[in-house]
């Protein structure tokens, strides 16, 4: 193929030189890029040469493909045929994985998404947390993609991770360890009714089998009496593109365009077009989002609200909507390019900018939107309503994010404070329905009989204030009362505790009510 590709373009240029003859400007062009690469091998040589430390070619051009695609956007990487034998492995299952995505925040591999009881949301790692070093070996200038497949490895064997969170100016480090296990992460996770009318499905990622999961889950859930839905997208990172159209597909009507993708070749131009009528298009639908909500999530998102076919509920979206496409070098290496952007049905882009920013602080604006040039244009969806791009896919109604756990929290998690503390409680608990009940509706007994007797270990074990927050504490011992509810009556009784206490979902349940006036043409 490489030859082949090599006489295909000298052909080329031959013919040109024929028809026309060269011209100055290319003639020029030619010039400087030769130049262009003088300089560079003179520089590689010179580094080889003369550097105080001994350096190898194999570093150094390494981290010349690794600039050079950060130039180019966020999102553009390159795989060595190590790396990707190591995620061929990891895919078909035969190494363990911690349970956390990364992506390079301002410089530093940073927690994107935890699975929900994996391995690391059992340590009470939590998006946002900055990973500082893996076994002792520090993370600097390495990217989130190849510190993932290093996290993998045997099922059972362990890993030891330091992170810091909060500010970074003043930054709280902890670390933990965390046993690696087989995480089989599906598409769809808690699915149950919320009252008997109002269905809720999470979707945690686009795998192969989003739709049809989803598709038997919101089955489920009208069988048992369910006549709307509420579709949680928080935190999902995205997945398989074809995935987030199959599952729009289950909600729309039939020749209905989810959206569409731009590249600078005509090959990536592509509508992606329902092929058939939805088994729930006439099915209430809220959605619910976060600034962690990403990539494929958004597309739906913004697809669904486009058609004016569901309430977006949460905070704005992360912003990422770039396609990349592989490319298999001669020696088995892979370099993914991004090439092409994803808009809308309506035509916003959902990417953020990044062009003149480094990646450091295309990051950090995460879930922020973009600037006023980026959000300028205004778009419309099929009823009217005004939307608009550049900045992520903005919510119909806005909820505030909750407060963040401190630091030293995962510390006391790692040191097993909350099991103790918790699980203490749930066996004492009576282990009937009447007692589950009397439990869930009970948040004032969460304060003295969790949190009190757990920041008193903290205090006294950990030589930390843990000064009175009334926001944080409110937090903590939710957590601790799920935790006793998954000890003693099994996880639906904690997932019912989440979402009964989760002040998203209740504006979601709240905005059935007001749906048709919401997603209605705006007075005239």
């Amino acid at each position: 193929m490489g030859n082949r590709m090599r006489h295909v373009r000298w052909t080329a240029v031959v013919v040109g030189f024929a028809a026309l003859g060269p011209t100055d400007a290319a003639v020029g062009q030619a010039g400087s890029n030769y130049e262009e690469l003088q300089t560079f091998t003179g520089v590689l040589n010179h580094l080889r040469s003369n550097y105080v430390d001994s350096v190898s070619y194999a570093r150094l051009v390494r981290a010349a493909i690794d600039g050079m695609l950060r130039s180019l956007d966020p999102h553009s990487r390159f795989e060595s045929r190590e790396e990707v034998a190591r995620a061929a492995a990891l895919a078909r299952g035969e190494l363990g994985t911690v349970g956390i995505v990364l992506e390079d925040v301002d410089g530093v591999p940073t927690v994107l998404a935890v699975v929900p009881d994996g391995p690391a949301d059992r340590k009470g790692v939590l998006p946002g947390d900055r990973l500082l070093a893996l076994d002792d070996s520090t993370m600097a200038g390495r990217d989130a993609e190849s510190l993932m497949l290093r996290m993998a490895g045997p099922s059972g064997s362990r890993v030891r991770l330091a992170f810091e969170r909060g500010p970074r100016l003043e930054p709280r480090r902890y670390e933990v360890t965390i046993k690696r296990d087989d995480v089989k992460q599906p598409s769809v996770g808690v699915t149950r009714l919320l009252d008997p009318a109002t269905g809720y499905v999470r979707l945690a990622h686009f795998g192969a089998d989003a739709a049809d999961e989803l598709e038997k889950a919101v089955n489920g859930l009208r069988r048992s009496g369910a006549r709307q839905l509420v579709l949680d997208l928080r935190g999902n990172p995205g997945g398989i593109v074809v995935a987030s159209v199959e599952v729009a597909s289950l909600f729309l009507p039939k020749a209905t365009l989810v959206f569409r993708t731009r590249g600078r070749k005509s090959t990536v131009d592509e509508e992606y077009i329902t092929k058939k009528n939805g088994r729930f298009v006439d099915l209430p639908l809220v959605v619910l989002m976060d600034e962690q909500s990403a990539s494929a999530s958004e597309a739906l998102a913004g697809s669904l609200q486009d058609h004016d076919r569901a309430l977006l509920v949460g905070r704005r979206s992360f912003g990422k909507a770039l396609m990349q496409g592989p490319f298999v070098l001669p020696g088995g290496d892979v370099v993914w390019l991004t090439i092409g952007r994803v808009l809308t049905p309506s035509g916003r882009f959902i990417q953020r900018r990044y062009a003149g920013l480094a990646v450091e602080q295309y990051y950090g604006l995460a879930g922020q939107g973009g600037s006023e040039q980026d959000t300028a244009e205004v778009f419309q969806t099929d009823a009217g309503r005004e939307v608009r791009g550049g900045g992520g896919i903005r919510p119909d109604i806005e909820v505030p994010p909750g407060m963040a756990r401190p630091a030293w929290h995962a510390v006391a998690a790692d040191s097993g404070f909350e099991e103790a503390v918790a699980d203490s409680v749930a066996y004492a608990l009576p282990a009937s329905d009447a007692g589950r009940a009397a439990w869930l509706s009970a948040p004032e007994r969460w304060q003295a009989e969790l949190l009190d007797p757990f920041l008193q270990r903290v205090r006294e074990r950990l030589r930390i204030p843990a000064a009175a927050d009334t926001a944080l504490h409110a937090a903590l011992a939710r957590r601790l009362a799920a935790r006793v509810a998954l000890v003693r009556w099994g996880a639906e009784a904690r997932d019912e505790l989440w979402l009964t206490t989760d002040p998203v979902v209740t504006r979601a349940r709240e905005a059935f009510g007001r749906m048709e006036g919401l997603l209605a043409a705006p007075a005239r």
